[in-house]
């Protein structure tokens, strides 16, 4: 930290924590109006993931606070148990989050499968665009997704409602500006980002015409936001709902958070992710998120690669947005009530449908063949319409299917050959989930700037969640200059991993 502070890093991180802040502002209301809580309950948690989780993190340019992908599950908390009861339930999966950190597990969500990760995404974002999409007209999400899908042609077709159709009108504004500043922006303001342009627009517009439609609620001090637990707290913790229901949002926030921080890995060059650090950081975070009455938080990507293609440098990028986020809400939070509440669903309609990501699913397939991508297809519908943890559970299920042809033989050896020009690393027996730590673990200590070979002539299977990570690891050491060859692989191994 004293070396941002003082070394010639300062300046870029300064501007990236700015363009973070743009982007960060209305998805942290936006997410908090998904997930029925008022708007400024998303705003702690940005507040806090920004400033304490920047501070303590494992992976320096990811930026944490609310997500989506929590979005669905906090919406039904608070509809079947009452928000008092978001308090608890973050409190005690903090915790568990703290001592996964502590007892090293972070590198074992990284071995859930990408399929079961990104159907869980997709389904989400299904959700989000059903349920925002009635926001659009200043009504309330129905009680589940396919309630909410059912109800969609009655809000197009009963637009009898001049008021409802004035909010429909403002979301278009919002969708239209977003889209638009986005395909059309010049190069030299590429960093302004489109949800921010979209709700200033439907903002300016309904302020101008004082359009009758429903604006944003916050309090007059961000003090008044933070609500503390109530009396007989350790009694709630008892709870077997709450404790099922914390195990579910540690579970889900901790693979969203550390599945972020790999991809962002990608993205630079920098400093790579401590994994246990990483979820040590956030369990503080809910931690106090759930003392603050606050939503979850999660490492979340579209704020952490807007910070890294902003120029980020160091943490100091992720605190300083946190601070902005606070003198803004406290000196400004009569601009925020401006804010039409139909914006904020626009805004949530593009992330929703974004999340649902085609062309990872035909990647799957074309890789990998059928099976992950009925586990992501599998996952999503299960999500859609069950619930969330229901979806992912029976996503993991399904893709232990790929260890049944290689039960009796689930073992895999490591070796290592130290020459002069190179760096050999030969594997043999069954690469699966089941080893992903171990040879993640392998693969990261191998010295920086030396050559590799990657050895896979005895590896007789290796599933598609460690061919997706030996190929990403083999992409960012290409991508730094160092030659990694493929020796032995044939046919569709060779494809799985080259």
């Amino acid at each position: 930290m004293l070396k941002a502070l003082s070394g010639g890093t300062f300046s870029r991180d300064f501007t990236a924590s700015i363009v973070v802040f743009l982007v960060a502002m209305p998805l942290c209301m936006g997410i908090a109006v998904a997930s029925g809580v008022p708007p400024e309950k998303g705003l702690i948690t940005g507040i806090i993931g920004g400033i304490v989780v920047g501070l303590l993190a494992g992976s320096p340019l990811q930026v944490s606070g609310p997500a989506a992908g929590l979005a669905v599950i906090v919406f039904e908390i608070v509809r079947e148990q009452g928000l008092s009861a978001l308090g608890p339930i973050l409190i005690l999966a903090g915790a568990i989050q703290v001592v996964a950190g502590l007892l090293r597990v972070g590198g074992w969500f990284r071995a859930i499968s990408p399929a079961v990760v990104h159907g869980m995404l997709a389904g989400i974002g299904v959700l989000i665009v059903v349920g925002q999409f009635h926001v659009l007209f200043d009504d309330k999400p129905l009680s589940s997704g396919l309630a909410n899908l059912l109800a969609m042609p009655g809000q197009i077709f009963g637009l009898s409602n001049q008021d409802a159709a004035t909010a429909f009108a403002i979301g278009l504004v919002t969708i239209g500006g977003m889209l638009g500043w986005e395909k059309l922006r010049p190069a030299s303001m590429k960093l302004l980002p489109g949800a921010l342009v979209g709700v200033v627009l439907a903002t300016l517009v309904a302020f101008i015409l004082g359009l009758p439609v429903a604006r944003v609620v916050v309090p007059e001090s961000i003090v008044a936001a933070v609500s503390l637990p109530e009396q007989g707290l350790l009694q709630q913790l008892m709870n077997p709902a709450i404790l099922t229901t914390a195990v579910a949002i540690a579970f889900i926030a901790s693979a969203e958070t550390l599945l972020s921080a790999a991809a962002v890995d990608r993205m630079h060059d920098g400093a790579r992710t401590n994994y246990n650090r990483e979820l040590s950081a956030q369990g503080v975070g809910n931690l106090l998120c759930g003392f603050a009455g606050a939503l979850p938080m999660t490492g979340v990507i579209v704020r952490s690669s807007a910070n890294v293609q902003a120029g980020a440098k160091t943490r100091l990028s992720a605190i300083l947005h946190g601070i902005w986020i606070l003198g803004f809400v406290a000196l400004l939070p009569w601009l925020l009530r401006e804010i039409p509440m139909a914006a904020l669903a626009g805004i949530l309609v593009v992330t929703g449908v974004r999340l649902v990501s085609v062309d990872h699913v035909k990647h799957l397939l074309h890789r990998y063949g059928p099976l992950p991508a009925v586990v992501w297809a599998v996952t999503l519908i299960m999500v859609v319409t069950t619930d969330l943890l229901t979806g992912v559970l029976v996503g993991i299920g399904l893709s232990l299917l790929e260890l049944v042809p290689h039960a009796r033989r689930l073992g895999l050896g490591l070796d290592e050959d130290h020459r002069d020009d190179a760096h050999e690393v030969a594997l043999h027996g069954t690469a699966t989930f089941l080893t992903l730590p171990k040879l993640s673990a392998k693969l990261e200590s191998v010295p920086a700037e030396r050559r590799v070979i990657l050895n896979v002539e005895r590896l007789s299977h290796i599933d598609h969640t460690c061919a997706e990570m030996v190929r990403e690891w083999i992409d960012r050491r290409r991508g730094t200059g160092v030659s990694v060859e493929l020796s032995g692989a044939t046919g569709r191994l060779r494809n799985l991993v080259a």
